[in-house]
């Protein structure tokens, strides 16, 4: 190597280390930067660190879906903001997670309301208080325990409840005029679930609940995803609902064969897949197994 190319090499490495070192670059580098796009109409998603944000703008005011954590709701305000001066009528939590829930305070005094089913504040009062981050939460202030309605402009918004599944209180949000359906953690598309039988989760009545959805919405419906093993493919059909559906029956079908033919607990949480659902992936299949274990009993 020449000796120029060598110093002019050595003088950009020491200065890219140089910059590492800078705590304020390091962090800068490290940050999941934060997507957010239209999906139909006046509905749309966001996208940074944690379940995804729905959110709905229109010359009426502003609707949000979840809120993941402080730093993405500062963002997905802050990019609303610029787009409308409309108020912040409502936040909607799906559930009470707190990659769902963590970024609230971001919106005290900002949000006229705070909305959740009535498990959900129950679950999430409860976390809180185990944590001792009370003074960190915004709870819910109006709660529901089978349907809320509201209109916001021309866009019609409900959130239902059809039962026990991720949590005991996981609420759809549709956007009718939209056709748009918030799923929250009902849904991990293709991505093995977060079961929290602690607050309530049931994997039987889970199945149920997406035969409900599936009922409910018709064949336009375009659904939102909490997550997915392919970060891009948060959004989906009923397609996608199946096969959720389809992974939680062969969870329990495995799991219940397995204790039949005599397998301990620590046998079956040795498994990779499950059979019949192998679309599945990623982490978390022996939480998934476990969960599974302790509802059969």
């Amino acid at each position: 190597m020449k000796r120029r190319t060598f110093i002019q090499t050595a003088g950009m490495s020491l200065g890219m280390m140089a910059l590492l070192q800078n705590k304020g670059f390091a962090n800068f580098i490290a940050q999941t930067p934060f997507k957010m796009s239209i999906l139909r109409g006046d509905v749309g998603i966001f996208t940074e660190q944690g379940g995804t944000i729905g959110w709905m703008m229109n010359k009426e005011g502003m609707v949000v879906v979840d809120s993941q954590f402080p730093n993405p709701a500062a963002h997905i305000i802050q990019e609303l903001k610029k787009k409308s001066a409309q108020p912040f009528k409502y936040l909607i939590n799906t559930h009470h997670h707190g990659d769902h829930t963590g970024g609230n305070m971001a919106f005290k005094g900002i949000a006229e309301h705070v909305i959740g089913h009535a498990n959900c504040l129950i679950n999430h009062r409860a976390t809180a208080a185990t944590q001792k981050s009370e003074d960190k939460q915004l709870f819910a202030d109006t709660v529901f325990n089978k349907r809320w309605k509201t209109k916001v402009g021309s866009q019609n918004i409900n959130a239902q409840y059809f039962g026990a599944g991720h949590t005991n209180g996981d609420a759809i949000i549709h956007f009718e005029d939209a056709n748009v359906a918030h799923m929250g953690d009902l849904m991990f598309n293709k991505r093995f679930p977060f079961i929290d039988r602690k607050a309530g989760a049931n994997i039987q009545s889970w199945i149920s609940v997406l035969d409900k959805a599936m009922a409910k919405f018709d064949s336009d419906t375009l659904f939102i995803f909490g997550h997915a093993l392919d970060p891009e493919k948060i959004t989906g059909k009923k397609e996608e609902l199946r096969s959720m559906q389809n992974f939680l029956e062969k969870l329990l079908l495995f799991v219940s064969n397995e204790k039949k033919a005599g397998k301990t607990k620590e046998q079956i949480l040795k498994a990779t897949s499950i059979p019949g659902a192998e679309d599945y992936k990623g982490q978390g299949i022996e939480r998934s197994l476990t969960a599974a274990y302790e509802e059969l009993g």
